[in-house]
């Protein structure tokens, strides 16, 4: 039987969910301007990065950041996780954007309604996933 994945302290999966939500993020943000630059209104357009850069990171912390088996279980958490998230993430830069916009260039309006959004929905999503959805527990002896 091949041994158990290690699991690591909280230093190293915070350390590793910051790696993996820069990745995540820019994948995010590619997306948002890249659409956005096409004509996509800001929100679709955010919805729609959001769900690109989510992806990403849920495939790299379930593997990379928190070890984990693939489970039914755990990957419905994560929808609804990512779900709440998302309209957090995705609301929170549709009130800003407009407000943001009518003081500053674009890319700097994108830039920093980005940024808040996305600070809030990592810090509930490292909160909820390793507190709840891929909590260790020790193997029964």
């Amino acid at each position: 039987m091949p041994a158990p994945p290690q699991h690591h302290a909280l230093p190293v999966q915070l350390f590793r969910f910051v790696i993996t939500g820069g990745l995540s993020a820019i994948v995010d943000f590619g997306i948002l301007v890249l659409l956005m630059h096409f004509g996509l209104l800001h929100t679709p357009a955010k919805a729609i990065s959001f769900v690109c850069g989510t992806t990403t990171a849920y495939l790299i912390n379930r593997r990379w950041t928190f070890r984990a088996e693939p489970s039914a279980r755990r990957f419905v958490s994560v929808l609804i996780l990512y779900g709440s998230t998302f309209f957090v993430q995705v609301g929170l830069f549709a009130v800003l954007y407009p407000v943001l916009a009518r003081h500053l260039p674009q890319i700097w309006t994108q830039t920093l309604a980005f940024v808040i959004a996305q600070g809030v929905a990592t810090a509930v999503n490292f909160i909820v996933q390793r507190m709840v959805i891929f909590r260790y527990r020790p193997p029964l002896a």
